[in-house]
């Protein structure tokens, strides 16, 4: 089921921010973890969904670099629920391939490990790609970029008056995809948090009141279906976009 999607338009790439797991189990009277047990079952269904709508990159916040200030309880729980949720079989049943972006290195080393095995045994999948933010958040990563940048610029590889736009983007850690065409923001907040500001830039943003162990298929559709509704300008008039559109069913034709 598909509901009003055009097929035609579905996003190439999907951001989620996973927000409410911590309350929602709080208001069914559970631990933290409890929730966050729960949405792991969510991303299995919504990972299946967005490979069968034809999404071809998945990007989930799933840890944050601020996280770590968490009980220390808490981000034990968090750190053995990635081990035990980094199965073959969600990849492998539905062809997608798994990244992870993020400061690694702060992750315990059998974290690390398994990250990395499950890279390799899903390198060849192709239907979408999954990207875990781990250990995320974006002021670390442009902070990590410029670095690389002024590295280069000392070891005379680079002119200051070469960088550009370009030049930063190649240097984050998504440089292998395409910038969000969605980002979507469960668990009722209305903030970004961190995540993916430079890529974000023109994005469809869609917050919904929904608790992450609870956002559903339909929720999904019903967040591709308002980005549809958007026109996506990119700073040019609507006009100029009629008319780009007006040329290329032309060609089409």
């Amino acid at each position: 089921m598909t509901d009003n999607i055009d097929m035609r338009r579905i996003p190439q790439h999907v951001a989620i921010i996973m927000d409410g797991n911590g309350r929602w189990a709080n208001e069914k009277g559970k631990e933290r973890s409890y929730g966050h047990q729960a949405g792991v079952e969510t991303v299995r269904r919504i990972t299946s969904e967005c490979t069968r709508l034809g999404v071809k990159y998945l990007t989930l916040y799933t840890f944050s670099t601020e996280n770590w200030n968490r009980p220390a309880t808490e981000v034990a729980a968090l750190m053995g629920l990635v081990l035990s949720s980094l199965e073959d079989e969600i990849f492998m049943k539905n062809n997608v391939r798994f990244r992870v972006i993020g400061d690694l290195e702060r992750l315990p080393k059998e974290v690390q490990e398994k990250l990395q095995v499950t890279m390799e045994h899903t390198a060849d999948n192709d239907a979408m790609t999954m990207v875990v933010a781990l250990s995320y958040s974006s002021r670390w990563e442009i902070t990590e970029a410029t670095r690389q940048i002024a590295k280069e610029v000392a070891e005379g590889k680079l002119e200051p008056a070469d960088i550009n736009e370009d030049t930063v983007a190649s240097h984050l850690s998504t440089s292998f995809m395409p910038d969000p065409d969605l980002l979507v923001r469960t668990g009722g907040e209305v903030r970004v948090s961190n995540y993916l500001l430079w890529q974000i830039a023109y994005s469809e943003l869609y917050f919904c009141d929904t608790y992450w162990p609870d956002f559903s298929e339909a929720d999904l559709r019903k967040a591709i279906a308002c980005y549809q509704g958007k026109q996506r300008r990119f700073g040019l008039t609507e006009a100029q976009i009629e008319s780009k559109e007006n040329e290329n069913e032309n060609k089409e034709a």
